[in-house]
């Protein structure tokens, strides 16, 4: 048998009391003369001898009163079965996982309310002044302080799920760091409620803990559930035209050892459906989803997928932002007449998206390269002076250029403005009519390339170009086209933040029919969209930091300090944030960050400037929170089965953890037997003043 509170057991001292009333009874007697001496004498005998007896009986029941009232308050409890109890002096510190997850349902219930309602009937086995601390997913200021049962119970009427999920290594270092600033000796015990979700767990094999603490793992769940949730999204073009059908693909995925048929998905654009699709997902596989929709008006457009899929619900929804015909300024350098004016102005010329100025290479304002995104550099022979020098500068701060060669170029000029970005060796070929070739077919997967061919085309074969060379070159640029002995047609290397763009011959029909190819348009419409900075249609909460280019910022007062602000509904906060040039850095707040009663919820932030919106953006749950797969109480037994000091329950929802619980770790309570005790000691006193007369 032990003690909770051994020190009570200095109140067995008052056991001597009346111990000493009895041995020094100071009641004065009177001496009574009578004749009969001997016959009173042998009545004061018998009297004084059940005196005697009936006094040690009450002094007998006095003492084992307060004896045992005082291994009441002592409350003594025989050891826990495991041998290892909570330690009194330590610090018990309670971890509910408010994890998106988390909103599995069981028995019409979410694992959170179990886990809730679990830890308010566990709080009960803790005495009133036990030291306790309860954390959650948020990281508040909150947890830093201890509190009694009844305020942890309070505090649980308060747990809300947050898009925040945390490894498990977090969570223990978390405890143990506030923990360890109440109680430095260690002995604390940590006990984790949680659904133990796979992909944001992290390596629970690496777990340190302290040799002198215990952990207790609750898992709310037992098996993994169906959830089907948004993977990615992307246009068959490169970017979104106004008033013209547009292609847009949705790659699904299901977590769920079934299959899921039928699921219908649809597509909204400002809140307004505007197309839907069927699509069936095989067990842990995915699926694509196609959509075609148009849309008016230039701009920014709020796009949405959604579909039904329960009891998750956090992820049915899948916010992105589409920039609808953006404009493109592409400004094109001619040198021989006769090619620029046929094939280049026919693509950009009739677009609205594209803004499109041609001028002769030999008669430009250089100064009209900061404003462009594509500079088309097209039959020129010699690239020197200060074209040479703007074009490099142009490159550098992030411009794309296309070179298309003269029919007699320059080398040298060519090699010394080439050579700045790694292609070596530019020789000039003369072409033979029976030197031209059919250039092989790209590779449809890659990156430039995969918006170019639709699904239906990624396995159909196509008709490609015949074409000549009238110029070579070696070095480290991507081959996007090549002929089929391997040598480059079209290449790009990159140069500081932008692309260089380089041709293998001029677009004339004498070199081939690379420019009255099908693959010619889609090709420069892909080169002029990558000329401008491809952000993100969508951002995830687990991204730190969201890097922006705001092209269209106004003049700033350099000594008027810039606030953004970002707005969703009723929220709206101030990021941490960071302004060099046109590039914003943002920081996303963590939920703990929040002041009360608000909460980072999916869908549409605006990013204001002065009240004026300068950005949407979209912003979703990553994608780690919907793979529900889980540890089941094996996998976690078997995981930490060498620590000692962890201990594993089966489930949370047997209906008698609580109680094992509190056999395994507090022990078999015995103060109410005690207590019995007492006050049937003090009744057999009462019996005996009044009895024994």
């Amino acid at each position: 048998m032990q003690f909770l509170y051994p020190s009570f057991l200095w109140g067995l001292l008052a056991v001597s009391i009346p111990l000493i009333i009895h041995l020094f009874n100071f009641r004065r007697t009177r001496k009574v003369l009578f004749t009969n001496v001997a016959f009173l004498k042998s009545v004061n005998t018998q009297t004084s001898s059940f005196r005697r007896l009936k006094h040690l009986l009450i002094m007998a029941a006095r003492m084992a009163f307060i004896a045992a009232l005082v291994m009441a308050f002592a409350q003594p409890f025989l050891p826990s079965s495991n041998g290892v109890g909570l330690k009194v002096g330590g610090i018990s510190s309670l971890y509910i996982d408010n994890s998106l997850s988390m909103q599995n349902e069981l028995d019409k219930k979410s694992y959170l309310d179990k886990a809730i309602s679990k830890v308010e009937e566990l709080l009960t086995a803790f005495p009133q002044d036990a030291r306790l601390q309860l954390i959650t997913n948020d990281f508040s200021s909150e947890e830093h302080s201890l509190g009694n049962p009844q305020q942890l119970k309070d505090r649980t009427t308060s747990i809300k799920f947050t898009h925040t999920a945390r490894s498990f290594d977090h969570i223990l270092k978390r405890q143990s760091s506030l923990a360890a600033k109440h109680n430095s000796q260690g002995g604390n015990q940590y006990l984790w409620f949680s659904d133990f979700q796979k992909s944001t767990a992290g390596d629970l094999t690496k777990l340190k803990i302290d040799t002198s603490s215990r952990l207790f793992l609750v898992p709310v769940q037992a098996k993994a559930l169906q959830n089907v949730f948004v993977d990615s999204v992307w246009l068959s073009t490169p970017f979104v035209r106004e008033m013209q059908v547009n292609q847009l693909s949705v790659k699904l995925f299901n977590t769920g050892e079934r299959a899921v048929d039928n699921l219908q998905v649809k597509l909204f654009m400002d809140e307004v459906q505007v197309s839907s699709s069927i699509v069936n997902i095989g067990a842990k596989s995915s699926a694509n989803a196609q959509f075609s929709f148009n849309v008016q008006g230039k701009g920014f457009k709020k796009a949405r997928i959604s579909f039904d899929d329960s009891p998750i619900t956090f992820d049915n929804d899948y916010y992105f932002v589409l920039n609808a015909a953006p404009t493109i300024k592409v400004l094109h350098l001619f040198g021989q007449q006769a090619t620029a004016a046929k094939y280049i102005p026919a693509v950009f010329n009739n677009d609205s998206v594209f803004v499109f100025n041609s001028y002769s290479a030999s008669n430009v304002d250089v100064g009209l390269f900061k404003s462009a995104n594509l500079v088309i550099l097209e039959g020129v022979q010699s690239i020197e002076g200060s074209m040479k020098t703007a074009l490099q500068d142009f490159v550098r701060a992030g411009g794309s250029l296309l070179l298309i060669p003269h029919s007699s170029p320059n080398t040298g000029s060519y090699n010394s403005f080439l050579g700045t970005y790694n292609i070596r060796n530019v020789q000039t070929k003369e072409l033979a009519v029976d030197e031209k070739l059919p250039l092989a077919e790209p590779l449809k997967s890659s990156s430039f390339f995969i918006d170019i061919f639709d699904h239906s085309t990624q396995q159909e074969l196509i008709q490609m170009p015949v074409q000549g060379a009238t110029i070579a070159w070696q070095g480290v640029a991507e081959k996007l086209l090549s002929f089929r002995n391997n040598q480059p047609f079209l290449s790009v290397a990159l140069g500081g933040a932008g692309k260089v763009y380089l041709v293998a011959s001029p677009l004339d029909t004498q070199f081939g029919d690379f420019a009255r190819n099908a693959l010619f348009v889609p090709i420069m419409y892909k080169i002029a969209a990558l000329s401008v900075t491809q952000e993100p249609v969508a951002y995830s909460f687990e991204q730190n930091t969201i890097k922006l280019i705001l092209n269209n910022l106004p003049q700033l007062n350099s000594n008027k300090q810039v606030m953004f602000k970002l707005r969703n509904k009723a929220l709206e906060m101030i990021p941490v944030q960071n302004l060099v040039g046109k590039e914003l850095t943002i920081e996303l707040p963590k939920a703990n960050q929040l002041n009360e009663n608000q909460s980072i919820l999916s869908g549409y932030y605006e990013l204001l400037l002065d009240g004026k919106v300068e950005r949407i953006l979209a912003l979703n749950h990553d994608d780690n929170e919907s793979q529900m797969d889980f540890y089941s109480a094996d996998e976690l037994k078997s995981i930490f089965k060498a620590n000692k000091n962890v201990a594993v329950f089966d489930k949370i929802d047997d209906t008698d953890f609580v109680s094992t619980f509190k056999e395994q770790n507090f022990g078999t309570s015995l103060w109410k037997y005690f207590i019995v005790l007492a006050l049937l000691f003090l009744a057999i006193e009462i019996l005996l003043v009044k009895l024994l007369k």
